[in-house]
């Protein structure tokens, strides 16, 4: 079997592994976890488009994250709209201010552009905890309705239970999974990844960097924008605590311990950030110091990531395994 049937075998075996995950799934806790995780894959896709292709590090996520989430709750909750059309809305209101805010913000490079995102992180939180007539403040929206069940001939999909969201926020990861690798292989993937090993020399050949790195970041928005729109209807209950900086620091790192830059990175990322404050805290008391020595440890000995890494572990088992 050559490497293109290896793979082809690979992910058709991972796409029915993850059809079936609900039914093997015993423990609805799990599921819930599971769920958030694919939520954050979107996230972290969206943080690898402008991080890991174009090399602008944004610590914004979290708070277009929240952006995303209020949308679509206050369109919902408040104005009484079908709750598929807020959160389809919730990520075009997300790009739109993060279109306003990125063209100024991408006049700056390096360092100082993550120093703008993260105020710009700061603002939207703030903005979040003290609009209380709008937002709750700290006392948040509770009731944030789940979207209709659908109806598909003799076949209902019941978005309502914990197993049919968890097929609507797979549909979106694998969406969000599908749209970068798009990108990547498209001639606007080509210019990112050269802006982020050479911009100079891209500008220095005619091309409008600025114009690339303006849609990078608009469609990382957008993609936290609709994982915002995503957890707030799957959670119920809706208040500014999960949109601080503290969350966009996780998007990044979901993005580095999975792999900068590769399309599968994200995604082990994400369900890594998820699942393993879960299972430290069997060690409730160094819960938090065990969790950041094992990130402190990750980034020193795996720069490159989990995926990498490997990556290289299977191609040298596969080049031993061909000599004998």
């Amino acid at each position: 079997m050559n490497a293109a049937r290896l793979r082809t075998f690979g992910l058709l075996l991972l796409a029915a592994l993850l059809l079936a995950l609900p039914a093997l799934i015993r423990v609805p806790y799990f599921l819930q976890l599971v769920i958030l995780a694919l939520i954050w894959v979107v996230v972290a896709q969206g943080q690898n488009l402008i991080q890991g292709f174009t090399g602008y590090v944004s610590i914004a996520q979290a708070g277009f994250m929240g952006i995303g989430a209020y949308t679509s709750t206050l369109l919902s909750l408040k104005a009484g709209w079908p709750v598929g059309l807020t959160m389809l809305l919730a990520p075009c209101f997300t790009a739109v201010l993060a279109l306003f805010v990125g063209y100024p913000s991408l006049r700056v490079k390096g360092h100082y552009f993550a120093i703008v995102t993260l105020a710009y992180n700061m603002v939207i939180f703030i903005v979040l905890l003290t609009w209380s007539k709008l937002t709750g403040g700290e006392a948040g929206l509770s009731n944030v309705p789940r979207p209709a069940d659908v109806v598909l001939g003799p076949v209902t999909w019941a978005l309502s239970g914990r197993a049919g969201y968890y097929y609507l926020v797979l549909l979106a990861a694998a969406g969000a999974t599908l749209f970068c690798t798009l990108v990547l292989r498209s001639r606007v993937g080509r210019v990112l990844v050269a802006l982020r090993q050479n911009e100079a020399l891209v500008e220095a050949v005619g091309v409008a960097g600025w114009r690339y790195k303006l849609f990078a970041f608009v469609a990382s928005a957008s993609l936290a924008g609709l994982a915002g729109a995503l957890y707030a209807h799957f959670i119920g209950f809706l208040n500014p605590d999960p949109f601080g900086v503290d969350h966009s620091l996780n998007a990044i790192l979901a993005v580095i311990l999975g792999g900068s830059g590769t399309l599968s990175g994200p995604v082990v990322g994400a369900f890594v950030v998820v699942f393993l404050p879960e299972y430290l805290r069997v060690a409730e008391t160094y819960r938090l110091v065990t969790y950041g020595l094992i990130l402190v440890v990750a980034t020193i000995f795996m720069p490159r990531g989990l995926v990498p890494l490997l990556a290289q572990g299977f191609k040298a088992l596969a080049v031993r395994w061909r000599r004998t």
